[in-house]
């Protein structure tokens, strides 16, 4: 219904001819903007009513005052899955998990996995390319994220951690009672659901818009080979490059997801194309700044090498499985 939406928009009002680049750039991005912003809305609607019955606070007293035997780590990395950050707007949850006294490996867990899994990402995945390729990108990263962490706390980097960092964790006393949900009807809640939903679709709309943009142009107008050429299946060093170009650039999953659409469209394998997707969402030179406040310049290599690694083996696995 939505494709029959968009080519009565473009060929019919529009007046666009099919056949064309213009009316298969224009065609795509209306398409991919009416069926993003639709799935965008309802998961994330789904995404508020988790949020609201398990909040920030109770998960981080939960991980403070409780050993879980190593379930802390999935727990981190469920929770940044449903909450919808990207790397940069992740930091300031994470220094606050890093106050309340929670292991720095259970806080890596959950800083890795925000921005690769949330429900933006979801619904773009879903959009572009179906439930069964959705399942195994969201399973990998909450596997990321819970590994990484693990990996990380098991370094034992704690010393790396800067000063101030140092300063506030002697003079903070994390409160170890489990945070009391209010009970509050779920009927009166949903409005507030459903106000904070639309305020996701409109925080990422405009990266949405760029994105696809981005992404109508690259469809209609890059012509075939073109990636294929630098990124082959073929290319046993695609998908390292892949993620080292990614390392350096910022978006989030809004912004990138659609260009991914148009790599795969074009014939670059789904696993190098989603390595570069999660090096571009999950890795920055931004996020990086950002963790300077709190993590020294060695510490901050060591997160980003391990993650960097754990990726590149993650995009050959893709090419193999998917």
């Amino acid at each position: 219904m939505i494709q029959r939406l968009a080519d009565w928009l473009v060929y019919d009002i529009f007046g666009l001819d099919a056949s064309t680049a213009l009316g298969a750039a224009v065609n795509f991005f209306f398409y991919d903007t009416i069926k993003i912003v639709i799935l965008l809305f309802f998961i994330s609607l789904i995404m508020g009513i988790i949020n609201a019955y398990f909040p920030i606070e109770r998960l981080r007293n939960y991980l403070a005052s409780r050993k879980l035997y190593g379930l802390q780590y999935f727990f981190a990395a469920l929770f940044g899955a449903i909450t919808p950050f990207c790397s940069c707007s992740s930091i300031p949850l994470f220094i606050g998990f890093v106050k309340g006294g929670i292991p720095l490996g259970v806080t890596f867990a959950y800083l890795i996995t925000s921005p690769l899994v949330n429900e933006v990402a979801v619904a773009m995945f879903i959009g572009s390319f179906g439930l069964r390729i959705t399942t195994v990108y969201v399973i990998s990263g909450i596997l990321l994220g819970m590994v990484g962490g693990f990996v990380l706390g098991k370094m034992r980097l704690e010393p790396h951690l800067s000063d101030w960092v140092k300063q506030i964790q002697q003079h903070s006393s994390s409160d170890s009672g489990m945070w009391e949900m209010e009970d509050t009807p779920f009927m009166k809640r949903l409005p507030m659901i459903i106000r904070e939903a639309c305020c996701i679709v409109k925080s990422v709309l405009l990266y949405i818009i760029i994105g696809i943009g981005i992404g109508a142009f690259m469809h209609g107008y890059v012509p075939e080979g073109f990636f294929e050429q630098y990124m082959a299946k073929d290319n046993w060093f695609a998908v390292p490059l892949s993620v080292l170009f990614a390392v350096p650039m910022y978006a989030n999953a809004a912004g990138i997801v659609p260009i991914i659409e148009v790599f795969v469209a074009k014939g670059i394998p789904i696993g190098t194309a989603i390595a570069f997707m999660m090096a571009v969402v999950g890795l920055s030179l931004p996020e990086a700044t950002l963790l300077k406040r709190i993590m020294t310049w060695r510490l901050i290599g060591i997160f980003f090498g391990v993650i960097t690694l754990s990726i590149i083996f993650l995009g050959y696995f893709f090419n193999l499985v998917l």
